[in-house]
């Protein structure tokens, strides 16, 4: 081969190089050349993403079903609580029950004996209660006494929320009152109570004692008044 023609040969191959489209370096020139290594870059980042989403989710997940068990822990505890609350009340309430009423039916008796001091006729007067007047004035006394004194019970009666319970002119209820005896009382309707012997009370609203009442009688029953 002369020189001319390795000459013309060499000519050939710089246009062919010359021809080439350089490689492009640098910033962004990856996005012209290949966009698939992009869109493969895409994908790849979207991947972790989702897996980390799902880790984080999970990890939340297990936060929650520990959380409610705590909830649930708590509120089962505080359902004990109140329970054991409401059985140490009822207790307690039952033991001062059952220390109070002895004391209060005690009470009670007693009130019986100043009602029935009260009710005790006045000494009559005559000429020799003119002589013996200091006498009456203590009588007086007495009774001033016996009144202040029942007074004090009823009011330590009430604070202990202990009441009197209604019964003459109302119906006879066996729940509450003991019949003693009968009467004929036309004015009454019958089974009505004419009288009261000895007082009921309640105690909280619960039944401390029973009251003894004389009841109206039917008089078309032909029964015979007590």
């Amino acid at each position: 081969m002369d020189d001319h023609e390795k000459e013309r040969l060499l000519d050939q191959f710089r246009r062919h190089l010359d021809g080439i489209n350089p490689v492009p370096h640098g910033p962004g020139a990856g996005d012209d050349a290949n966009p698939d290594a992009d869109l493969v870059g895409v994908f790849v980042e979207l991947a972790a993403l989702r897996n980390e989403v799902r880790g984080e989710s999970r990890q939340v997940k297990d936060a929650l079903v520990q959380f409610r068990s705590v909830f649930g822990a708590m509120e089962s505890n505080q359902t004990r609580l109140e329970q054991e609350l409401r059985r140490h009340q009822t207790e307690a309430r039952e033991r001062e029950q059952a220390l109070l009423r002895p004391l209060l039916l005690e009470l009670l008796e007693l009130r019986d004996r100043l009602v029935a001091g009260l009710e005790q006729p006045a000494p009559a007067s005559g000429w020799i209660n003119r002589f013996r007047r200091h006498r009456t004035d203590e009588a007086q006394g007495w009774r001033d006494g016996l009144a202040i004194m029942l007074r004090r019970l009823d009011r330590i009666l009430s604070e202990r929320r202990v009441a009197p319970i209604e019964v003459t002119g109302r119906p006879f209820n066996p729940r509450l009152s003991r019949a003693v005896g009968t009467r004929r009382d036309p004015a009454r309707a019958p089974g009505a109570v004419v009288e009261e012997i000895r007082a009921g009370f309640l105690w909280e609203e619960e039944l401390l004692r029973v009251a003894e009442v004389i009841v109206n009688a039917d008089s078309s029953s032909g029964e015979t008044a007590s």
